[in-house]
């Protein structure tokens, strides 16, 4: 596991300091990245290093952005990513995932304004992080998003590659084909 910190603790980044990290990551061996992370306009200094990074044989797995629109965000829009889209407990895209043939996969991402499963909880992704507003405290918190549905691929391509699957290609395949259709 290779963290690499590119946002600060509002979410805000540069696109410079994205690019340079995911370059650094495929220098250094990462064989799968998880970019939970995005925006809606195309930067050539990011599509140049998910395309470095995919040839030197680094699976990029990116989240396909919270617009609820039929178009992916930017970095999960660019050849060579894999993108993500978010569902919820009963296995339908979200209200707020983005959809379109360009994604490659769903994953729960959580939706914490239903409790589909009747447990008296909002159907989020548990997480543990920073109290937002209080960044001296952590707690387990829901969440929902396709940040959330992300991590969730990258783990299992994680566990793929340490199985002995390291080319991106045929992460990809398996991911694909052994996804559930609902």
């Amino acid at each position: 596991i290779m963290p690499l910190k590119v946002l600060s603790a509002s979410g805000r980044g540069s696109i410079g300091a994205i690019a340079q990290a995911i370059r650094w990551a495929a220098d250094h061996g990462a064989h799968v990245m998880n970019l939970s992370l995005g925006g809606p306009f195309p930067v050539a200094t990011l599509k140049k290093a998910i395309e470095q990074a995919r040839g030197k044989g680094t699976l990029v797995v990116a989240a396909a952005g919270n617009d609820g629109k039929g178009r992916l965000g930017y970095p999960a829009r660019y050849p060579g990513a894999f993108a993500v889209a978010a569902t919820q407990f009963d296995e339908s895209t979200t209200f707020y995932s983005n959809w379109g043939a360009e994604v490659d996969i769903e994953a729960p991402g959580g939706n914490v304004r239903v409790d589909q499963d009747k447990d008296g909880l909002p159907d989020g992704v548990l997480q543990n992080t920073v109290v937002p507003g209080q960044t001296d405290r952590t707690d387990y918190l829901y969440f929902m998003g396709t940040s959330m549905a992300t991590p969730h691929v990258a783990g299992v391509a994680a566990m793929l590659v340490g199985a002995g699957v390291t080319k991106p290609d045929a992460l990809e395949r398996l991911l694909v084909s052994t996804a559930r259709v609902p």
